[in-house]
């Protein structure tokens, strides 16, 4: 279906100096019309929004006012702190505890009888770990190694570990 012949009539009949005075005038108004109906809508709307955001801008302001006290009204009891006010002041010197360490050649102990026990450099030798296990060979024992200079002698037998003769 070729429909340019009518499209093409009617583009003529629209257009053409044969249409009666009344129609153009009439198209003529109806595009008007909706011209102004289409601007008062936009206008509309501008001026929506800006009632809509000034109102927003109000209710903010309000809430962010400071609270104003109430009206002040006799009131019939006071109001209860819900805290403890404490006063402080500085302990006098003599309340004060010092501590001062001891002359080097004072020892202090917490048990009546110490015995001091005081060996001379020559009188001992120190023993491979070998000669420490042939000692205790006779008990259930093992030499741990804590780190790359330390070891600890354990006991199998808690007893052991208080002493025992040795041949």
């Amino acid at each position: 279906m070729n429909h340019e012949p009518d499209n093409e009539q009617l583009l003529a009949d629209v257009l053409a100096e044969t249409t009666p005075a009344d129609f153009r005038e009439a198209l003529l108004g109806e595009t008007l019309r909706l011209a102004r109906r289409r601007r008062r809508w936009r206008q509309t709307r501008r001026a929506a929004a800006l009632f809509v955001a000034l109102g927003l801008l109000a209710v903010l302001v309000w809430q962010n006012l400071p609270q104003r006290p109430v009206a002040s009204m006799p009131v019939a009891k006071a109001k209860v702190k819900s805290y403890q006010l404490v006063r402080t002041q500085p302990l006098p010197a003599s309340a004060i505890v010092v501590t001062q360490p001891f002359p080097t050649d004072q020892l202090v102990a917490s048990v009546a009888t110490v015995e001091m026990i005081q060996t001379s450099s020559g009188n001992f030798r120190v023993i491979n770990d070998d000669e420490l296990l042939a000692l205790v060979a006779a008990r259930p024992a093992a030499l741990v190694r804590l780190g790359p200079h330390s070891e600890q002698l354990v006991f199998v037998n808690p007893e052991d570990e208080k002493g025992f003769p040795v041949n």
